[in-house]
């Protein structure tokens, strides 16, 4: 699959020496920068400590208050 992506001028030169100085085009040198990227990306997900939060022992759940709001106004 094929597409194209707009580099500002500074980092399409950039680019361009570090392929020829790697010996790499220019959409290899990419291919890769993006395969490692990915890789050390984390998914995002809550903290640990957020994860693991199971409410406050004895508080009321916000549905239980549900039925007294107010409907929204229009507009937002």
């Amino acid at each position: 699959m094929s597409f194209s992506i707009h580099l500002e001028d500074e980092i399409f030169q950039q680019v361009d020496r570090a392929a020829k100085e790697s010996g790499k085009t220019r959409n290899a040198l990419i291919r890769q920068a993006l395969r490692e990227w990915l890789a050390s990306r984390k998914p995002a997900a809550w903290p640990a400590k957020v994860a693991a939060f199971k409410g406050i022992k004895g508080a009321p759940r916000f549905e239980s208050r549900r039925s007294e709001l107010r409907a929204p106004r229009e507009p937002f």
